[in-house]
């Protein structure tokens, strides 16, 4: 029971995520858009004076609540992990085979020594099939390290699929880790010209593309700029 408790508690967790993220999308298209002050430009004129194309409460607002839902976001996922750790440090028992429709079970099923895994009926996953999948790597492999705060109408990452506010996951073999700058653009620059795989977060969803770092008309071989998160 307590190995139910907590597989629904980090379903619960993940799915408030994906909310955070939906929210966090809203207010970066918001702030990014034609014209807009971005997520850092500045709210002032040429000449020192508040710029009186924007309305700049909302936007300092917006900004306050986009701080705040990082931090959330942050706070949702290191629970989450520890959701997941607690669960593969422990031996659950099988959910009972009396639960014939698949329907009553709102989580995950997993047999004693098995992965934690899903599949789309929410049956009795078939251990290291092509429909199971372990909990942990989910988690770990879903979790944005970078996002794309600037691009330019025209540029390849705009062609090649990528939006303003997309969160990047995975970026050819870039993933969470240390020096990310330096590693995204030495990975941009070891593919050039050769299409590569980035996997990205939007609106709460994975999405897999193929982008193809290029000379182009614009500055630098994607013309987009990744903020780290």
């Amino acid at each position: 029971m307590v190995g139910a408790n907590l597989k629904a508690d980090a379903m619960n967790l993940m799915e408030k995520r994906s909310g955070i993220e939906a929210e966090m999308n809203v207010i970066i298209q918001r702030l990014c858009q034609s014209g807009g002050p971005g997520l850092s430009g500045n709210l002032l004129d040429s000449e020192g004076f508040p710029r009186a194309d924007i309305d700049i409460p909302a936007v300092r607002a917006d900004r306050q609540r986009l701080s705040e839902l990082r931090n959330d976001y942050e706070d949702t996922t290191e629970k989450i992990n520890q959701k997941i750790q607690v669960l593969h440090s422990a031996k659950l028992a099988p959910i009972s085979d009396s639960i014939k429709d698949p329907g009553v079970v709102a989580g995950l099923n997993t047999q004693e020594g098995d992965n934690l895994g899903t599949s789309s009926s929410f049956g009795n996953p078939i251990a290291g099939g092509s429909n199971s999948m372990d909990m942990e790597v989910v988690v770990a492999s879903s979790r944005p390290f970078a996002m794309v705060d600037e691009i330019t109408e025209g540029s390849p990452a705009a062609t090649d699929g990528l939006q303003l506010g997309d969160q990047i996951v995975k970026f050819g073999n870039v993933e969470i880790g240390e020096n990310l700058l330096q590693r995204l653009a030495a990975e941009a620059q070891i593919n050039q010209g050769h299409a590569m795989p980035v996997v990205i977060m939007r609106q709460g969803a994975l999405i897999n593309l193929t982008v193809k770092p290029r000379s182009w008309s614009g500055h630098g071989l994607l013309g987009c700029h990744f903020r780290i998160l």
